[in-house]
């Protein structure tokens, strides 16, 4: 009797341990791991609209929980020179960001569901929302930066 007291706690802990371990959400940067390219189109406030071609790398550190992304696009009359280090944890992302062309930095934040990740970029003289969709060897990025001259970033990316 007394080994089934015993047995009974190591069963419902072992079995509470199984249940949080696939409960974790799986990280979404592995599906981002590599080299992306291929281009869209930049919005400006005034209406006019620019065709931009766009590389982006994206490495993956840990069990998946680093990511560490460099996105460069340009157009005729703009380059955009964004990078950032960010972490997952839980359904949660967080980390910093830089965007070198125009001198910004700042942090970011957001949830990553599935394949999507949807967050909220904020410095001192910006802030932006960004989502990001990565389906097989095909990604989608916007950008929708608040009270600035430009106010859409869509691209369309797929994998080299």
């Amino acid at each position: 009797m007394r080994a089934s007291r015993l047995a009974i706690p190591t069963l419902l802990t072992a079995l509470a341990w199984g249940v949080a371990a696939h409960a974790a959400p799986a990280s979404p940067f592995r599906a981002l791991e590599g080299s992306w390219s291929g281009g869209g189109v930049i919005s400006m406030s005034d209406g006019n609209q620019e065709r931009l071609r766009c590389r982006a790398a994206y490495d993956v550190g840990g069990a998946g929980e680093q990511l560490r992304l460099n996105i460069r696009c340009a157009s005729d009359s703009y380059n955009i020179d964004l990078s950032s280090d960010v972490a997952y944890r839980g359904g949660e992302i967080s980390g910093q960001w830089t965007e070198s062309s125009h001198n910004a930095s700042g942090t970011i934040e957001g949830r990553a569901v599935g394949n999507r990740i949807e967050a909220q970029a904020r410095g001192q003289t910006f802030s932006a929302g960004l989502a990001l969709t990565t389906s097989g060897k095909r990604q989608t990025v916007s950008i929708r930066p608040a009270g600035a001259e430009i106010t859409a970033v869509d691209l369309q990316l797929s994998r080299r």
